[in-house]
């Protein structure tokens, strides 16, 4: 290559970036729409648990726990909440809060009903059935 960079030269370098990685996106949306019905857990998607991510939603849970590594990291991970605890451990807990023990952090009450409560713990179960690849690496999240 010479010393000298022509507009030519430039237009070729973007013109065939741009065409490799429109080539490469495609082959990547293709890969994850291909792959994504035997992850994704979507056969147990029930209208129950749809009513527990929308209590997930308006309580902002997301605020301080994260699912499926997304999220925030104050409060412990709950993809896995449902293997690692069940559902009897997840209501008691979630009513006993706030615990009121000195030094530690703690989660609000937020005052659910028994439905509510069976919704939350139907969604967790929904989380726990999808396949992460092994995520979280840490069991307890």
């Amino acid at each position: 290559m010479s010393g000298i960079f022509t507009k030519s030269m430039a237009r070729n370098i973007f013109y065939g970036g741009t065409v490799f990685f429109f080539l490469l996106f495609l082959a990547l949306t293709f890969d994850t729409e291909r792959e994504l019905p035997s992850r994704d857990n979507r056969e147990n998607l029930t209208a129950e648990v749809a009513a527990g991510k929308h209590i997930w939603e308006t309580r902002n849970c997301i605020g301080c726990h994260s699912l499926l590594g997304e999220g925030a990291y104050f409060a412990p991970e709950l993809g896995n909440v449902y293997t690692r605890r069940g559902p009897e451990f997840i209501k008691a807990w979630i009513q006993s809060m706030p615990t009121e023990a000195p030094g530690r952090r703690q989660m609000p009450n937020f005052n659910l009903s028994d439905e509510e409560l069976d919704q939350l713990v139907a969604f967790f179960k929904y989380t726990a059935g999808i396949n992460t690849s092994n995520w979280p690496p840490n069991i307890e999240g």
